[in-house]
Protein backbone atom coordinates (compact mmCIF):
# COMPACT_ATOMS: atom_id res chain seq x y z
CA UNK A 1 0.00 0.00 0.00
CA UNK A 2 1.74 3.40 -1.25
CA UNK A 3 1.53 5.80 1.85
CA UNK A 4 3.49 8.50 0.02
CA UNK A 5 1.77 11.18 -2.82
CA UNK A 6 2.16 10.95 -5.92
CA UNK A 7 3.28 14.71 -7.47
CA UNK A 8 4.00 15.90 -10.95
CA UNK A 9 4.93 19.43 -11.77
CA UNK A 10 4.09 20.97 -14.78
CA UNK A 11 5.97 23.72 -15.77
CA UNK A 12 10.10 24.33 -15.29
CA UNK A 13 10.14 27.84 -15.72
CA UNK A 14 11.07 30.40 -12.97
CA UNK A 15 8.72 28.75 -10.22
CA UNK A 16 8.55 25.09 -11.20
CA UNK A 17 11.99 24.17 -10.06
CA UNK A 18 11.09 25.23 -6.77
CA UNK A 19 8.08 23.18 -6.26
CA UNK A 20 9.97 20.43 -7.63
CA UNK A 21 12.58 21.11 -4.81
CA UNK A 22 10.41 21.22 -2.00
CA UNK A 23 8.11 18.50 -2.46
CA UNK A 24 11.27 15.99 -2.93
CA UNK A 25 12.25 17.85 0.74
CA UNK A 26 8.90 16.68 2.13
CA UNK A 27 8.60 13.40 3.32
CA UNK A 28 4.67 12.80 2.61
CA UNK A 29 5.33 13.24 -1.16
CA UNK A 30 6.96 11.02 -3.85
CA UNK A 31 8.45 13.62 -7.05
CA UNK A 32 6.98 11.14 -10.03
CA UNK A 33 6.48 13.52 -12.57
CA UNK A 34 8.40 16.44 -14.55
CA UNK A 35 6.95 18.13 -17.45
CA UNK A 36 8.04 21.67 -19.53
CA UNK A 37 7.52 22.13 -22.99
CA UNK A 38 11.14 23.33 -23.24
CA UNK A 39 13.13 20.23 -23.72
CA UNK A 40 17.17 21.69 -22.65
CA UNK A 41 14.95 22.89 -19.38
CA UNK A 42 13.41 19.95 -19.12
CA UNK A 43 16.67 17.94 -19.50
CA UNK A 44 18.80 20.41 -17.38
CA UNK A 45 15.61 19.54 -14.50
CA UNK A 46 16.20 15.93 -15.22
CA UNK A 47 19.23 15.91 -14.48
CA UNK A 48 18.74 16.88 -10.79
CA UNK A 49 16.06 14.09 -10.11
CA UNK A 50 16.73 11.64 -12.17
CA UNK A 51 14.36 9.37 -10.55
CA UNK A 52 11.38 11.66 -11.77
CA UNK A 53 9.72 10.86 -14.75
CA UNK A 54 9.86 13.39 -18.03
CA UNK A 55 7.68 14.50 -20.71
CA UNK A 56 6.84 17.57 -22.52
CA UNK A 57 2.98 17.21 -22.75
CA UNK A 58 0.84 17.36 -19.37
CA UNK A 59 -1.49 14.85 -20.65
CA UNK A 60 0.95 12.23 -20.53
CA UNK A 61 1.09 13.03 -16.80
CA UNK A 62 -2.41 13.04 -16.89
CA UNK A 63 -2.62 9.74 -18.08
CA UNK A 64 -0.38 8.11 -15.48
CA UNK A 65 -3.16 6.25 -13.16
CA UNK A 66 -0.15 6.40 -10.23
CA UNK A 67 -0.29 10.31 -10.29
CA UNK A 68 -2.28 11.39 -7.73
CA UNK A 69 -1.50 15.34 -7.72
CA UNK A 70 0.07 18.01 -10.19
CA UNK A 71 1.18 21.53 -9.52
CA UNK A 72 0.64 24.18 -12.23
CA UNK A 73 3.48 26.44 -12.97
CA UNK A 74 2.96 27.62 -15.92
CA UNK A 75 1.92 30.90 -18.15
CA UNK A 76 -2.07 32.46 -16.56
CA UNK A 77 -3.30 31.76 -19.93
CA UNK A 78 -3.09 28.07 -19.55
CA UNK A 79 -3.90 27.55 -16.08
CA UNK A 80 -7.54 26.72 -16.97
CA UNK A 81 -6.89 24.26 -20.11
CA UNK A 82 -4.13 22.21 -17.96
CA UNK A 83 -6.23 22.60 -14.17
CA UNK A 84 -9.84 21.57 -15.59
CA UNK A 85 -7.77 18.04 -17.36
CA UNK A 86 -6.24 17.38 -14.25
CA UNK A 87 -9.91 17.92 -12.48
CA UNK A 88 -11.34 15.59 -15.00
CA UNK A 89 -8.52 13.23 -14.85
CA UNK A 90 -8.92 12.77 -11.25
CA UNK A 91 -5.67 14.62 -9.81
CA UNK A 92 -5.48 16.72 -6.94
CA UNK A 93 -4.50 20.44 -8.15
CA UNK A 94 -1.96 23.23 -7.01
CA UNK A 95 -2.48 26.60 -8.97
CA UNK A 96 0.67 28.87 -9.50
CA UNK A 97 -1.14 32.57 -8.76
CA UNK A 98 -3.56 34.05 -10.31
CA UNK A 99 -5.46 30.93 -9.84
CA UNK A 100 -7.13 31.69 -13.75
CA UNK A 101 -7.24 34.78 -16.11
CA UNK A 102 -10.84 35.23 -15.68
CA UNK A 103 -13.62 34.49 -12.94
CA UNK A 104 -15.55 32.60 -14.99
CA UNK A 105 -12.46 29.71 -15.59
CA UNK A 106 -11.93 29.90 -11.46
CA UNK A 107 -15.82 29.08 -10.69
CA UNK A 108 -15.43 25.96 -13.25
CA UNK A 109 -12.16 24.42 -11.79
CA UNK A 110 -13.90 24.96 -8.35
CA UNK A 111 -17.13 23.25 -9.66
CA UNK A 112 -14.82 20.56 -10.52
CA UNK A 113 -12.78 19.99 -7.98
CA UNK A 114 -16.04 19.66 -5.99
CA UNK A 115 -17.91 17.68 -8.68
CA UNK A 116 -14.79 14.96 -8.41
CA UNK A 117 -14.02 15.97 -4.42
CA UNK A 118 -10.53 17.01 -5.36
CA UNK A 119 -8.41 19.31 -3.67
CA UNK A 120 -8.16 22.43 -5.82
CA UNK A 121 -5.38 24.80 -4.28
CA UNK A 122 -4.35 28.55 -5.31
CA UNK A 123 -0.31 29.05 -4.54
CA UNK A 124 -0.51 32.26 -2.68
CA UNK A 125 2.83 31.89 -1.46
CA UNK A 126 2.66 35.20 1.21
CA UNK A 127 0.02 34.02 3.14
CA UNK A 128 2.34 31.32 4.10
CA UNK A 129 5.31 33.57 5.27
CA UNK A 130 6.24 33.90 9.11
CA UNK A 131 5.97 37.72 8.60
CA UNK A 132 2.27 37.56 7.15
CA UNK A 133 1.31 34.71 9.53
CA UNK A 134 2.58 37.05 12.36
CA UNK A 135 0.88 39.99 10.91
CA UNK A 136 -2.45 37.44 10.88
CA UNK A 137 -2.15 36.46 14.44
CA UNK A 138 -1.44 39.99 15.86
CA UNK A 139 -4.26 41.43 14.14
CA UNK A 140 -7.14 38.82 15.24
CA UNK A 141 -5.76 39.02 18.81
CA UNK A 142 -7.21 43.06 18.55
CA UNK A 143 -4.12 44.38 19.83
CA UNK A 144 -4.29 46.87 17.07
CA UNK A 145 -7.67 47.96 17.91
CA UNK A 146 -10.11 48.82 14.77
CA UNK A 147 -8.57 48.54 11.45
CA UNK A 148 -8.37 52.00 9.65
CA UNK A 149 -6.26 51.08 6.82
CA UNK A 150 -4.03 48.86 4.75
CA UNK A 151 -1.59 50.53 2.31
CA UNK A 152 0.50 48.74 0.55
CA UNK A 153 3.48 49.11 -2.23
CA UNK A 154 5.52 46.54 -4.41
CA UNK A 155 7.58 48.33 -6.72
CA UNK A 156 11.09 47.40 -8.46
CA UNK A 157 12.80 48.04 -11.77
CA UNK A 158 11.07 44.73 -12.81
CA UNK A 159 11.11 41.77 -15.24
CA UNK A 160 8.55 43.13 -17.99
CA UNK A 161 5.93 40.21 -18.82
CA UNK A 162 4.24 40.26 -22.23
CA UNK A 163 1.26 38.33 -21.67
CA UNK A 164 0.15 40.08 -17.85
CA UNK A 165 0.67 43.73 -16.90
CA UNK A 166 2.21 44.78 -13.78
CA UNK A 167 -2.11 44.26 -11.92
CA UNK A 168 -1.85 40.50 -12.68
CA UNK A 169 1.71 40.24 -11.74
CA UNK A 170 1.78 41.62 -8.62
CA UNK A 171 -1.48 42.68 -7.06
CA UNK A 172 -2.05 38.95 -6.23
CA UNK A 173 0.48 38.78 -3.87
CA UNK A 174 -0.34 41.80 -2.03
CA UNK A 175 -4.24 41.27 -2.65
CA UNK A 176 -3.91 37.62 -0.80
CA UNK A 177 -2.23 39.18 1.67
CA UNK A 178 -5.01 41.66 2.36
CA UNK A 179 -7.55 39.40 1.93
CA UNK A 180 -6.18 37.01 4.41
CA UNK A 181 -4.82 39.17 6.91
CA UNK A 182 -7.85 41.35 6.95
CA UNK A 183 -10.70 39.18 6.21
CA UNK A 184 -13.49 41.76 4.16
CA UNK A 185 -14.83 42.21 1.00
CA UNK A 186 -14.78 45.36 -0.32
CA UNK A 187 -17.63 47.00 -2.31
CA UNK A 188 -15.67 48.67 -4.87
CA UNK A 189 -12.33 49.48 -6.93
CA UNK A 190 -10.84 52.15 -8.23
CA UNK A 191 -7.84 51.88 -10.16
CA UNK A 192 -5.47 53.68 -12.51
CA UNK A 193 -2.88 52.45 -14.53
CA UNK A 194 -0.26 53.50 -17.42
CA UNK A 195 1.49 52.06 -20.12
CA UNK A 196 5.55 52.90 -20.92
CA UNK A 197 6.71 50.13 -22.81
CA UNK A 198 4.62 48.54 -24.32
CA UNK A 199 0.81 49.75 -25.33
CA UNK A 200 -2.17 48.02 -23.70
CA UNK A 201 0.32 46.52 -20.90
CA UNK A 202 0.17 48.93 -17.62
CA UNK A 203 3.61 48.91 -16.09
CA UNK A 204 2.44 50.87 -13.58
CA UNK A 205 -0.73 51.05 -11.66
CA UNK A 206 -2.46 52.08 -8.27
CA UNK A 207 -5.30 50.50 -6.68
CA UNK A 208 -8.09 51.54 -4.16
CA UNK A 209 -10.17 49.13 -2.28
CA UNK A 210 -13.31 50.96 -1.00
CA UNK A 211 -15.65 48.40 2.08
CA UNK A 212 -18.70 49.24 3.88
CA UNK A 213 -16.69 50.65 6.83
CA UNK A 214 -14.21 53.42 6.93
CA UNK A 215 -12.11 50.70 6.90
CA UNK A 216 -9.71 51.45 3.21
CA UNK A 217 -6.76 49.73 1.31
CA UNK A 218 -4.58 50.92 -1.28
CA UNK A 219 -1.80 49.42 -3.63
CA UNK A 220 0.34 50.49 -5.82
CA UNK A 221 2.57 48.66 -8.59
CA UNK A 222 5.03 49.31 -10.44
CA UNK A 223 7.96 48.00 -13.13
CA UNK A 224 9.57 51.13 -13.55
CA UNK A 225 10.99 51.91 -10.17
CA UNK A 226 15.23 52.79 -9.70
CA UNK A 227 14.68 50.96 -6.35
CA UNK A 228 12.92 47.81 -4.79
CA UNK A 229 10.30 48.05 -2.28
CA UNK A 230 8.41 45.51 -0.96
CA UNK A 231 6.61 47.29 2.35
CA UNK A 232 2.99 47.07 3.82
CA UNK A 233 1.45 49.53 6.42
CA UNK A 234 -1.58 48.52 8.49
CA UNK A 235 -2.91 50.69 10.85
CA UNK A 236 -5.06 50.47 13.91
CA UNK A 237 -6.38 52.65 16.29
CA UNK A 238 -3.89 51.35 19.09
CA UNK A 239 -1.07 49.92 17.09
CA UNK A 240 0.29 49.82 13.52
CA UNK A 241 2.35 47.48 11.96
CA UNK A 242 5.62 48.01 9.10
CA UNK A 243 5.86 45.04 7.33
CA UNK A 244 9.08 45.41 5.05
CA UNK A 245 9.75 42.22 3.20
CA UNK A 246 13.43 43.49 1.88
CA UNK A 247 14.18 44.09 5.97
CA UNK A 248 16.84 40.82 6.45
CA UNK A 249 15.89 40.45 9.86
CA UNK A 250 13.02 42.59 11.35
CA UNK A 251 10.96 42.17 8.23
CA UNK A 252 7.44 42.81 10.62
CA UNK A 253 7.46 46.08 13.50
CA UNK A 254 4.63 46.55 15.70
CA UNK A 255 4.40 50.47 16.73
CA UNK A 256 2.82 51.62 19.83
CA UNK A 257 1.31 54.17 17.81
CA UNK A 258 -2.33 55.82 17.43
CA UNK A 259 -4.41 59.43 17.34
CA UNK A 260 -7.19 59.94 19.51
CA UNK A 261 -10.32 61.88 19.32
CA UNK A 262 -11.08 63.23 22.44
CA UNK A 263 -14.53 64.18 23.68
CA UNK A 264 -15.69 67.96 23.77
CA UNK A 265 -18.63 68.23 25.64
CA UNK A 266 -18.95 72.13 25.16
CA UNK A 267 -21.62 72.43 22.57
CA UNK A 268 -20.25 75.67 21.64
CA UNK A 269 -16.80 74.50 20.93
CA UNK A 270 -18.26 71.00 19.24
CA UNK A 271 -16.58 72.07 16.07
CA UNK A 272 -13.43 71.46 17.83
CA UNK A 273 -12.08 68.35 17.69
CA UNK A 274 -9.21 67.99 20.07
CA UNK A 275 -6.74 65.27 19.07
CA UNK A 276 -3.98 63.66 21.28
CA UNK A 277 -0.92 61.66 19.83
CA UNK A 278 0.31 58.90 21.38
CA UNK A 279 3.71 57.31 20.92
CA UNK A 280 4.76 54.61 23.14
CA UNK A 281 7.49 51.75 21.93
CA UNK A 282 8.30 49.41 19.06
CA UNK A 283 8.26 45.83 19.41
CA UNK A 284 9.87 43.39 16.73
CA UNK A 285 8.33 40.08 16.83
CA UNK A 286 10.03 37.00 16.09
CA UNK A 287 9.48 35.04 12.95
CA UNK A 288 9.13 31.79 11.26
CA UNK A 289 11.87 31.69 8.41
CA UNK A 290 11.16 28.43 7.31
CA UNK A 291 10.23 28.74 3.38
CA UNK A 292 6.93 29.59 2.46
CA UNK A 293 7.05 27.21 -0.79
CA UNK A 294 7.56 24.27 1.61
CA UNK A 295 4.56 25.67 3.25
CA UNK A 296 2.51 25.78 0.42
CA UNK A 297 3.51 21.73 -0.60
CA UNK A 298 2.99 21.15 2.93
CA UNK A 299 -0.56 22.20 3.58
CA UNK A 300 -1.34 20.78 -0.39
CA UNK A 301 -0.54 17.40 0.80
CA UNK A 302 -1.98 17.92 3.92
CA UNK A 303 -5.15 18.80 2.89
CA UNK A 304 -4.93 15.93 0.42
CA UNK A 305 -4.42 13.58 2.74
CA UNK A 306 -7.07 15.18 5.41
CA UNK A 307 -9.89 15.55 2.63
CA UNK A 308 -10.36 18.77 3.65
CA UNK A 309 -10.26 22.33 1.93
CA UNK A 310 -6.72 24.11 2.13
CA UNK A 311 -5.92 27.38 3.59
CA UNK A 312 -5.77 29.30 -0.21
CA UNK A 313 -8.40 26.84 -1.72
CA UNK A 314 -9.86 27.72 -4.87
CA UNK A 315 -12.62 30.53 -3.61
CA UNK A 316 -9.82 32.57 -2.33
CA UNK A 317 -8.23 31.87 -5.51
CA UNK A 318 -11.74 33.22 -7.08
CA UNK A 319 -11.95 36.44 -4.86
CA UNK A 320 -8.15 37.51 -6.39
CA UNK A 321 -9.42 36.88 -9.39
CA UNK A 322 -12.66 39.36 -9.46
CA UNK A 323 -10.71 41.98 -7.75
CA UNK A 324 -8.17 42.00 -10.45
CA UNK A 325 -10.88 41.69 -12.99
CA UNK A 326 -12.61 44.77 -11.44
CA UNK A 327 -9.25 46.30 -11.06
CA UNK A 328 -8.54 45.86 -14.78
CA UNK A 329 -12.13 47.13 -15.87
CA UNK A 330 -11.45 50.57 -13.78
CA UNK A 331 -8.30 51.45 -15.53
CA UNK A 332 -9.52 50.89 -19.05
CA UNK A 333 -12.44 53.10 -17.81
CA UNK A 334 -10.03 55.84 -16.46
CA UNK A 335 -10.46 55.20 -13.18
CA UNK A 336 -13.96 54.77 -12.60
CA UNK A 337 -15.30 52.68 -9.83
CA UNK A 338 -16.22 49.33 -10.56
CA UNK A 339 -18.85 47.64 -7.74
CA UNK A 340 -18.48 44.47 -6.37
CA UNK A 341 -22.12 43.81 -4.66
Amino acid sequence: MRTKIQVGVIGCGYWGPNLVRNFVENDSAELTWICDRDAQRLRMIGRRYPFARRGDDFRELLADSRLDAVAIATPVATHYEIARAALEAGKHVLVEKPFTANAHEAERLIELAEKHRLVLMVDHTFVYTGAVRKIKEIVESGDLGELLYFDSVRINLGIFQTDVNVVWDLAPHDLSIMDYVVGRDPVAIVANGSCHIEQGIENIAYVMLRFDSSFIAHFHFNWLSPVKIRRTLIAGSRRMIVYDDIEPTEKVRVYDKGVTREANDDKEAAYQTLVSYRTGDVWVPKLDSTEALKHVCAEFLSAIAERRKPLTDGEAGLRIVRWLEAAQSSIAAGGRPVMLR
